[in-house]
């Protein structure tokens, strides 16, 4: 694993008008070397795409192929993100105010050492403050 990517990073891959050079940098890395990220990730994403087909950004064919596409790389989906989910995800999440979803980002790329990747305003200021490598701006 090379870096724990958030939602907003991934969803930006798949809309022109919101990919730049360094979130194609990133598909590349993660591409190459793997990602990881919270058992939440899926579910965001998925809600992404949703929320863009009510909305008429994609349609149903692009979703699930996208959606498709991302099953095939390699992102692997942390087993002891729900582990930390009361403890140092809520307090991580007090601290910086930010949704435990969010938190739970930060948690991860915390615990395992790894760059954080996010389009996330808030959560690139918590990473910040953490000392933490960030990518995606």
């Amino acid at each position: 694993m090379s870096v724990v990517i958030d939602a907003s990073l991934t969803i930006a891959w798949y809309f022109d008008d919101e990919t730049t050079a360094a979130t194609d940098s990133i598909l590349d890395r993660v591409s190459e070397a793997g990602a990881v990220v919270p058992t939440l990730w899926r579910l965001e994403v998925a809600n992404a795409f949703q929320t863009a087909l009510r909305r008429q950004r994609v349609t149903a064919l692009y979703r699930d192929q996208s959606l498709a596409e991302l099953s095939r790389m390699p992102i692997t989906i942390d087993p002891e993100t729900e582990t930390c989910a009361w403890s140092t995800t809520l307090r991580l999440a007090e601290r910086f105010a930010l949704t435990l979803y969010d938190a739970a980002y930060l948690e991860l790329a915390q615990r395992r050492g790894l760059p954080l990747a996010t389009l996330d305003r808030d959560l690139r200021t918590a990473g910040s403050a953490l000392g933490m490598a960030l990518l995606g701006i």
